[in-house]
């Protein structure tokens, strides 16, 4: 018989339905604003693809890293240095985490590439299929890896409680699979979807 109780403590699925809820809302809030960027890896990716100008990157990154660390010191204020603030660390050996977020962020940026970019896709439904992604993923890839798929997330608890055991890994996975992500739906279309001016998308 399954257990499904669990005396209090947040489980794996719980916290994969915050994830997957949360990044969902904030593209709700923020699309239409911002773009809803809050994942570094992918702006790197949708610029690379030509979707989002490269003059913004740069700008783009610091707001997202200032983000992550000030959420982390508002956490550290509120529950003090628990649980080393939440950094993602590897369970096993570091490459395992490095290949494993890089096929996370591969297969979440491929869906961001689909709702985003490709207009023959359902623009309302952008926050629920990324969402509903970032939710799956990471169910089954936090107990491996931490299921990051973003250096924001990572590199803020890092920072706050001073934590960087191979934070390398959780920059180099995301980044490269997001990147090859946007290459490869960018070939499956088979056509330039850029605008000619590089201006970015949403739901990102």
């Amino acid at each position: 018989m399954v257990d499904f109780t669990s005396g209090g403590e947040i489980t794996t699925l719980g916290i994969g339905l915050v994830f997957g809820l949360v990044v969902a809302a904030m593209i709700y809030a923020t699309g239409h604003i911002s773009g809803a960027h809050i994942n570094p890896a992918v702006t790197l990716a949708f610029a690379l693809s030509r979707h989002f100008p490269w003059k913004w990157v740069a700008h783009y990154w610091s707001s997202q890293l200032m983000g992550a660390v000030a959420a982390c010191l508002v956490l550290k204020a509120l529950f003090g240095d628990v649980a080393n603030m939440g950094a993602t660390l590897p369970s096993g050996s570091v490459w395992d985490s490095v290949i494993f977020e890089f096929i996370l962020t591969f297969f979440l940026m491929f869906v961001i590439m689909a709702v985003a970019t490709d207009t023959r896709a359902i623009g309302s439904s952008a926050a629920i299929a990324i969402g509903a992604t970032v939710a799956l993923e990471a169910i089954f890839g936090g107990p491996i890896s931490g299921a990051s798929m973003n250096p924001a997330r990572s590199f803020g608890p890092a920072l706050v409680a001073w934590t960087w055991m191979d934070h390398w890994a959780y920059w180099v996975g995301p980044i490269a699979g997001a990147a090859l992500a946007s290459v490869t739906y960018w070939w499956l279309r088979g056509e330039n979807s850029a605008s000619p001016d590089g201006n970015g998308d949403r739901l990102s």
